[in-house]
């Protein structure tokens, strides 16, 4: 076996010959509820490989192959006034992980990335924002995203 590109052997079972995949955006402009966390509706697919993102009901990601997957989001938001937000991902109902917090005036971009686990069955993760403004913006697929693929198999 040739190494030398990895430093070591790879495992044939940490290989999955299904790798699930996602790319999801907001396609309009979503009105929020000022400090309180709302769900992004993240209603339109780039693609979901595995048909694992319900992007008309639930708004949520849920994998049926077991592993454990590099999530990220972006999100905008845009006002005159001083304004402070954040992204933050829900595993299973509850807060997970929450992403960069912004306090300021005018358009504010937060991020989150993270790995997380998924059992291949009933674990799922949704997105939500929390802002002091009204309004995520959605600028096309540009500002507005979220994407995720399977980086290991349980």
């Amino acid at each position: 076996n040739d190494t030398s590109t990895f430093g070591g052997a790879i495992a044939a079972n940490n290989v999955s010959a299904i790798v699930p995949t996602f790319s999801v955006y907001l396609d309009a402009d979503q009105t929020v509820s000022a400090n309180i966390p709302t769900k992004i509706t993240f209603n339109t697919k780039d693609w979901d490989t595995d048909n694992s993102f319900d992007a008309t009901t639930n708004y949520r990601f849920q994998p049926t192959v077991a592993g454990y997957y590099q999530i990220s989001a972006s999100m905008n938001t845009e006002t005159g006034a001083p304004t402070r937000a954040f992204i933050t991902i829900y595993k299973n109902g509850s807060q997970f992980k929450r992403g960069t917090d912004s306090t300021t005036t005018n358009s504010r971009q937060n991020i989150i990335s993270t790995l997380i686990h998924f059992n291949g069955t009933t674990d799922y993760i949704e997105f939500y924002a929390y802002t002091t403004a009204t309004t995520i913006r959605q600028y096309y697929q540009e500002l507005t995203y979220a994407t995720g693929y399977l980086a290991r198999a349980a």
